[in-house]
């Protein structure tokens, strides 16, 4: 989907370009439990992938909203999950609809529109995929369903019933082809000739009525959820409903130098074992049995990254309000959602963190080194500012360098296109801090420095 200048929105591009050095931290980790990575310029990069960020960014906007905190408090806000059919059968059974009866229904209406629900026990109550709807979508649903219960009820019971019938006759043909494949391995059956349709053919399921169905994916729509118009959404169960082109683009952070992995080896303690070695050091008699309480309770190994990494993301200002007004949100309010949707994107950008081992690595209190916010008609990514790693040995502390570099990329560009607007400069560093006041001093920093977070918005 094309979007249409907004004027009231300024340039189309917010472009974010961050710094920060973490140190003995696994933000992100492969299959296996090992750090990502990347090669670039010939030398491997620990990676975070933006999928990580995103999920972090996302959630942190979420949670603050939802305890009414920043920008975005009292807005709507998406929820990602499989369980809508619960959500919606809790909030049934809340307007009185029978317990055993509730879910069901749920399911029937979900399945009614296109959606799947896992084949084994432990996944028949949760769709195949993950749906971005607005928090509310369960309440909205019951409330939809409940206005229109004589309609529901009849129809999910012959759905049901045709359900029910369809899966015993696709268990009995599967259960005669197995007695087939076995006469004729044992060569006590003649071959017979093959008819189409056989005995487990399904036969249609009843369709979801016409205004039902548009209740469901009106309840299901972005609606007012302002992280469905910034991340997107799409969904592949349900042909009709729209898919959601997100506003915001983000890029695989990676550290500016070398890779610098380790395997950190661990061993824990059994606090019972100590209690009794204590013990028996107090008593020379339990000596015998000291033997087995020696040695630690549990050992291993976890794998720990550290490194100044390289993170960018764009959000696109046009975008976003196309969203928020293709999904139907009042005119008046476009403009008002959509500046503090760009306040709340900036500080998640800056303060939010991955939450991978949170508690043993404190990974979620790192403050950026610099943070670069600056507009333009195009994204701009200045990740190949990088592409040649800096080397600690040679250049000095990674992060000092790297904003070097970063700060003469932009002066490079803006110096040769008038697409793009000065920067704006945020730092939680002191020997950062005394690097901008020299270039500032020398006429040679491309932007301003700021001290909020809000500052690094259009002004």
């Amino acid at each position: 989907m094309t979007t249409s200048p907004d004027t009231d929105a300024g340039p189309q591009y917010l472009s974010l370009h961050l710094l920060e050095t973490m140190v003995a931290v696994l933000p992100v980790r492969d299959e296996n439990g090992m750090p990502k990575a990347i090669s670039l310029g010939g030398d491997l990069r620990t990676m975070i992938t933006s999928q990580a960020r995103r999920r972090a960014e996302r959630t942190y906007s979420r949670t603050r909203a939802n305890a009414g905190d920043g920008p975005l408090a009292g807005h709507t806000m998406g929820l990602r999950t499989r369980e809508w059919a619960k959500i919606t059968a809790a909030e049934l059974e809340a307007r009185g609809w029978p317990k055993e009866a509730a879910l069901p229904t749920a399911k029937a209406v979900l399945n009614g529109v296109g959606l799947k629900f896992g084949d084994k026990p432990n996944t028949a109550d949760l769709t195949k995929v993950l749906l971005f709807a607005p928090e509310n979508a369960g309440e909205v649903l019951a409330d939809r369903l409940t206005e229109r219960r004589e309609t529901v009820v009849e129809w999910s019971a012959g759905y049901l019933a045709a359900q029910t019938a369809a899966a015993v006759k696709k268990a009995a043909g599967a259960a005669k082809r197995r007695a087939k494949a076995k006469a004729r391995k044992e060569g006590t059956s003649a071959e017979e000739p093959e008819r189409h349709g056989g005995d487990d053919a399904g036969e249609a399921l009843p369709v979801l009525p016409k205004e039902l169905r548009a209740a469901v994916l009106a309840a299901l729509a972005p609606g007012d959820a302002i992280d469905i118009a910034l991340y997107g959404r799409f969904l592949a169960g349900i042909a009709d409903s729209p898919d959601v082109d997100g506003a915001i683009q983000t890029a695989h952070a990676f550290t500016v130098q070398p890779a610098e992995h380790i395997d950190d080896f661990y061993s824990a303690a059994d606090d019972a074992k100590l209690d009794r070695r204590s013990r028996s050091r107090a008593n020379a008699l339990d000596y015998l049995d000291a033997a087995e309480d020696a040695g630690a309770g549990m050992t291993g190994y976890q794998s720990l990254v550290s490194g100044t990494f390289y993170r960018h993301a764009v959000l696109d200002r046009y975008k976003l309000r196309a969203n928020l007004r293709a999904a139907g949100m009042a005119a008046d309010r476009i403009e008002d959602a959509a500046a503090a949707a760009e306040l709340e994107v900036v500080d998640a950008f800056v303060n939010s963190q991955p939450r991978a081992k949170t508690n043993t690595t404190a990974s979620t209190g790192s403050l950026p080194k610099l943070v670069m916010a600056f507009d333009g008609k195009r994204p701009f990514n200045y990740g190949l500012a990088f592409e040649s790693a800096v080397f600690e040995e040679s250049d000095g502390p990674a992060s000092l360098e790297a904003t070097r570099r970063l700060l003469a990329q932009h002066a490079l560009v803006t110096r040769k296109r008038e697409d793009i607007t000065p920067a704006r400069l945020l730092t939680y560093d002191l020997a950062v801090e005394r690097l901008l006041a020299e270039e500032a001093k020398n006429g040679t920093l491309p932007g301003t420095e700021v001290d909020t977070i809000e500052e690094l918005s259009r002004p």
